[in-house]
């Protein structure tokens, strides 16, 4: 556990003190500021009309669904591009620079390398994420209510982030060139949204509703609706578990390789 520890600490120092991370900071930072702020006044001129209009639509009146589900969705939108932005460097950049080698013949294992790096990128998603939090928080002094439901969102679109990390982590294991894994990450991320839609596009009931037991949109769903099940948790450690494997598989090929 010591080496995990040690290229954990090392690839977090390297995320914190990048030009990319502040880059991303900074782009999340002005998009936050911009949509909460859009989101808090259109809620509030709702509030005020709703007291002259009959029949709202009661989700336009909870700030859940109204505001904070739209600025959350801001960040699932954001690490499906940063993940791979991010992941690119921890496997990809190591061999286009050749200190990937200096790891293949140290006394690690494949699996301790790629859990040290998959935490430390899920650690800057998750320093994201607390980010969009802030503004959340300091609505409170404006509005009262129920944050339970808003953290099963942020918990499950972390989740999500979660998985993001992994297909990045695998897509920059596949190759040495950068924009490549990029690519490649970001085709992944983009994959399992589209797959988890075809739900919607049969009408066939069991493959229906296998699709849905897969689907990504689903689980998620269920979340933001306020519904924690340990099958959706079950799902999400499967599919994380699931792309750090094959990762794994070509960490460890590259160190048979290399032999």
């Amino acid at each position: 556990m010591k080496s995990v520890w040690v290229i954990f600490k090392k690839e977090l120092s390297g995320f914190f003190t990048s030009p990319l991370f502040f880059l991303m900071a900074f782009v999340a930072t002005v998009l936050f500021s911009i949509t909460f702020s859009m989101g808090i006044q259109n809620f509030a001129t709702l509030l005020s009309n709703a007291m002259y209009q009959m029949g709202a639509n009661p989700q336009q009146l909870n700030i859940h669904y109204a505001v904070f589900l739209q600025h959350l969705s801001l960040v699932n939108l954001l690490f499906i591009f940063f993940s791979p932005a991010l992941a690119m460097r921890l496997l990809a950049e190591e061999k286009r620079n050749r200190s990937f080698e200096l790891l293949m013949t140290s006394p690690i294992t494949s699996w301790q390398i790629i859990f040290s790096k998959y935490m430390s990128l899920v650690s800057v998603l998750f320093a994201i994420e607390l980010l969009a939090f802030v503004y959340i928080l300091c609505s409170t002094k404006m509005f009262e209510f129920d944050m339970l439901p808003t953290i099963l969102t942020g918990t499950g679109i972390f989740m999500v982030g979660a998985v993001y990390a992994a297909m990045s982590l695998f897509a920059s294991s596949l190759t040495d060139n950068t924009m490549v894994a990029f690519i490649i990450g970001i085709v992944l991320n983009l994959g399992l949204w589209i797959f988890g839609g075809l739900a919607e596009f049969t009408d066939n009931v069991v493959y229906k509703k296998i699709l849905e037991q897969v689907s990504v949109n689903q689980h998620l769903q269920l979340m933001i609706d306020g519904v924690f099940k340990t099958s959706t948790v079950v799902f999400f450690i499967s599919v994380i578990f699931f792309f750090c494997f094959l990762a794994e598989r070509v960490v460890e090929s590259s160190r048979w390789r290399s032999t």
